[in-house]
């Protein structure tokens, strides 16, 4: 089962996670390379984030596409507007998951089993504060390891 981190209080949810992801992807060593980082959130959300990632660093490129391009196999990161399992299941390697999201996903105990790690994005908004205590809450009650990164604002 997939280890499960909060961070919360975040300032900007979308440039945070294009920090975020090029963290993760710069982490990754040459033996241990990142397979795939796959992040679900609303349709806007995913939209404005694709264009950032293509610009996001000009020292560093992250690869990148929605999950309907047929280029999807061969891309580390993902972009997708919900969790769909049949979308999911040709992928050979699903390293994290990154939910921008204000729902509990359904799916969310395969998505805990298929990842290794699942990572969940609050901002500083009350109703996202709320919605991200509840998921907090619901993962608990799965019995999964939960760990909170509190961010105080950071962008």
């Amino acid at each position: 089962m997939a280890r499960v981190d909060f961070h919360s209080q975040v300032g900007n949810k979308l440039t945070y996670t294009c920090r975020l992801v090029r963290k993760i992807f710069s982490l990754a060593s040459e033996a241990e390379p990142i397979k795939k980082i796959v992040i679900v959130g609303s349709s806007a959300d995913i939209d404005q984030l694709n264009q950032m990632l293509w610009s996001f660093s000009a020292e560093e490129f992250l690869p990148h596409c929605l999950i309907d391009d047929e280029s999807a196999e061969f891309t580390p990161i993902l972009l997708a507007t919900a969790y769909d399992e049949l979308q999911f299941q040709d992928l050979s390697h699903q390293d994290v998951f990154i939910h921008l999201g204000q729902n509990f996903l359904e799916d969310i105990e395969k998505i805990t089993h298929r990842f290794d790690r699942v990572i969940e994005v609050v901002s500083l908004e009350e109703q996202e504060v709320l919605a991200g205590r509840q998921r907090f809450k619901q993962y608990r009650s799965m019995g999964v390891e939960l760990f909170n990164h509190d961010q105080k604002g950071a962008k």
